[in-house]
């Protein structure tokens, strides 16, 4: 089974300007943030796909109730791994009533083994309650919370030192992808990561471009898979060539319904992390089911 992610890497033709941005209807900001989804899919066999699903917005016992239903009684294509992020305080609810079919990842995670860290959630704890998974370096943690790059770092090798995956987000902010410094910003969160960590085993990258939440400004399939192929040729020039064809990216920035399949097609683009439409269970499905569209094209 692939895991739910998405990421498009190129060897070869790297730019380091990026593509013009388009503008459409602003996307309210809390849509983002109620839960992720994250799908992964890939026409190679070394990488594959995974659906990520991850939103904070104001979610109670009876919407995530409803939500799990779907979710449950969703036709899921088997061979896309799919995780939900629900809020800290429902993830037992989700985790003993969604089926085992689909697995449950962690908002955030606390830097090191719990202590005195009131407010935060450790590692240790995220198992206890059946976590798999977790996601560090999300744009609200950084740009809102101030984590910086050391510390998701450092925070990303202690989760997997304890046996969780990780789900490692990067992406620049508007005025730095004008300012043609999208590679330079994601080639730097990305070394924060790969001087802490010992092993990319358990690592997915998620592309999660700032300025595609809340702006008007939505990327297209081909500006996402410019920046995933980057990605990929960061990780194989400075970690391993295996490591860069292994590693699943999965791309995070107003995917919906309506243009996941074409996003899928993207050759370096292995899945999702969405945050607002994963919060309607029949349209999350229509996301999931996308990513075979690869399969489709391969």
């Amino acid at each position: 089974m692939a895991m739910v992610s998405t990421y498009c890497p190129q060897f070869t033709g790297l730019r380091r300007s990026c593509s013009k941005l388009e503008t459409s209807s602003p996307q309210s900001f809390s849509q983002h943030v109620t839960s992720h989804l994250r799908l992964f899919s890939s026409n190679k066999p070394s990488r594959s796909v995974a659906a990520m699903a991850s939103n904070n917005k104001n979610g109670t016992k009876d919407s995530i109730s409803k939500l799990v239903s779907d979710l449950n009684s969703a036709n899921l294509e088997a061979d896309v791994d799919v995780v939900v992020s629900p809020p800290f305080v429902y993830i037992d609810q989700v985790k003993n009533s969604l089926t085992d079919r689909i697995e449950i990842s962690a908002q955030n995670s606390w830097v090191g083994k719990g202590g005195a860290f009131t407010g935060e959630i450790s590692v240790e704890q995220l198992k206890d309650l059946g976590c798999k998974w977790v996601i560090l370096g999300h744009s609200e943690r950084r740009h809102v919370i101030g984590e910086d790059d050391q510390f998701i770092g450092k925070k990303a090798a202690y989760a997997l030192s304890e046996g969780l995956g990780v789900i490692a987000c990067i992406g620049e902010k508007l005025e730095e992808r004008e300012a043609g410094k999208t590679f330079d910003v994601c080639f730097k969160q990305l070394k924060a990561v790969a001087d802490a960590v010992p092993s990319w085993e358990n690592i997915v990258i998620a592309y999660e471009p700032v300025w595609a939440i809340g702006t008007g400004k939505v990327a297209t399939p081909l500006q996402a898979q410019e920046v995933h192929a980057a990605v990929r040729d960061w990780l194989k020039t400075n970690v391993s060539a295996d490591v860069a064809s292994a590693t699943r990216i999965i791309y995070g920035g107003s995917v919906n319904g309506g243009n996941s399949a074409e996003l899928a097609k993207q050759e370096d683009i292995d899945g999702f992390l969405v945050g607002g439409a994963s919060l309607k269970g029949p349209e999350f499905a229509t996301i999931v089911n996308s990513v075979t569209s690869k399969k489709v094209a391969a």
